[in-house]
């Protein structure tokens, strides 16, 4: 399935994340901020951004699995802000400007995110909308050669940093799905502000926010693609987001089950090691196989993919199963440590907390059962 170019990819990825993210995880969990700017700049450099975007706005031109080797290997870093952050710049904020976007557009905002000058972020999510998309308020007015935007958004990764926010609106009075467009928002425009950023149980290094729109006015060219199409726009790319996610979740998985069967082997309780109880062999052993099983499931999903099928119901399921078996394994994980698990400076920790955001961000557990069941009629 992987060429030695896409093997020689991973290996670079791996030692990137080993020797420039990981040594600083500790650091920015402190912080709660990571240093965008200067990390995208890095990647960058090293190809990783925008890995199947035209080179005309400064992608890589490559094809579908070298986006599934990086997001593999987004699973080996020590926490989940970092994946979130990149994930949020290259599979969630920008893949409807790339496929939808004027020739103006991206070259204005989707190349300079591609150089790593920028900081992208997608705002979708309403303190009254979150799974129902179709309840945004958020509203945008013609005026002339512009849009009039008034409303907020809540939940918003990178949001603090972003210089540009890819922004979901309603730019007709019809309800619903209808009406609906995305626009470029520059977050220097007179208008915009970042009320709060977000204190969250999990992902403490990725900056979140509120943020509110007041008479914000920008060009109606900002627009990405047809006017009134913003819904359709942004339902692709949520599976975009899905894939990304889920793509990470097995190896991430796999190497929480192999650091607790390593602290089990070596943790002797009554006597014995833990892994000499028969009931912890066989959770671990069934947990493997499951993460085993997300594994291919997903690396079905990118072939289908690049045999240009509609994986929009694949990507739902591994969402979902992604969702509960990282919450699964996590929580095993932490019991397994014990009391040192349930310590903060103990990598259990993080992960039990990071992990609880996959069954939410981008679609709840909830939203991706109603999905499935109206794609299988059972509605």
């Amino acid at each position: 399935m992987y060429s030695d170019e896409h093997q020689e990819f991973r290996a670079m990825v791996r030692r990137y994340l080993e020797q420039k993210i990981n040594p600083h995880v500790d650091e920015w969990e402190q912080a709660e901020m990571m240093p965008l700017h200067e990390i995208f700049a890095d990647l960058a450099k090293l190809g990783i951004l925008g890995l199947e975007y035209d080179p005309a706005y400064s992608g890589q031109g490559a094809d579908h699995l070298f986006t599934v080797v990086l997001c593999q290997e987004l699973g080996r870093v020590a926490h989940g802000s970092f994946p979130m952050a990149l994930g949020v710049h290259v599979a969630m904020a920008t893949p409807s400007l790339h496929a939808h976007g004027s020739e103006e557009l991206k070259q204005e905002y989707l190349a300079p995110a591609m150089r790593g000058e920028t900081v992208c972020g997608v705002a979708v999510t309403e303190p009254e909308a979150g799974s129902d998309v179709a309840g945004i308020r958020t509203s945008a007015r013609r005026d002339g050669d512009d849009w009039v935007i008034n409303g907020s958004k809540v939940f918003i990764t990178n949001a603090v940093q972003a210089d540009w926010l890819c922004t979901l609106v309603r730019t007709s009075p019809e309800g619903g799905y209808r009406g609906m467009s995305q626009i470029i928002i520059p977050t220097d425009t007179p208008g915009f502000r970042v009320d709060r950023k977000l204190d969250k149980l999990g992902m403490r290094a990725s900056d979140t926010g509120l943020l509110t729109f007041e008479d914000v006015r920008v060009p109606v060219r900002n627009t990405i693609g047809e006017i009134g199409k913003g819904f359709q726009q942004q339902m692709s790319q949520f599976v975009m987001e899905r894939m990304f996610a889920a793509y990470s979740a097995p190896i991430s998985c796999a190497m929480q089950l192999e650091l607790t069967r390593d602290y089990a082997k070596q943790r002797k309780v009554f006597g014995q090691p833990l892994t000499a109880n028969q009931y912890l062999q066989y959770t671990y052993a069934e947990l493997a196989a499951k993460v085993d099983m997300l594994r291919v499931y997903t690396e079905a999903i990118a072939q289908s993919y690049t045999a240009g099928n509609d994986v929009t119901r694949m990507a739902t399921i591994a969402k979902l199963d992604a969702g509960r078996l990282s919450r699964q394994v996590a929580d095993w994980c932490l019991q397994i440590h014990g009391g040192t698990g349930y310590m903060t400076e103990t990598w259990t920790s993080r992960a039990y907390r990071d992990s609880r955001l996959l069954s939410i961000g981008g679609g709840a557990d909830e939203v991706m059962l109603r999905v499935l069941s109206l794609m299988d009629g059972f509605s």
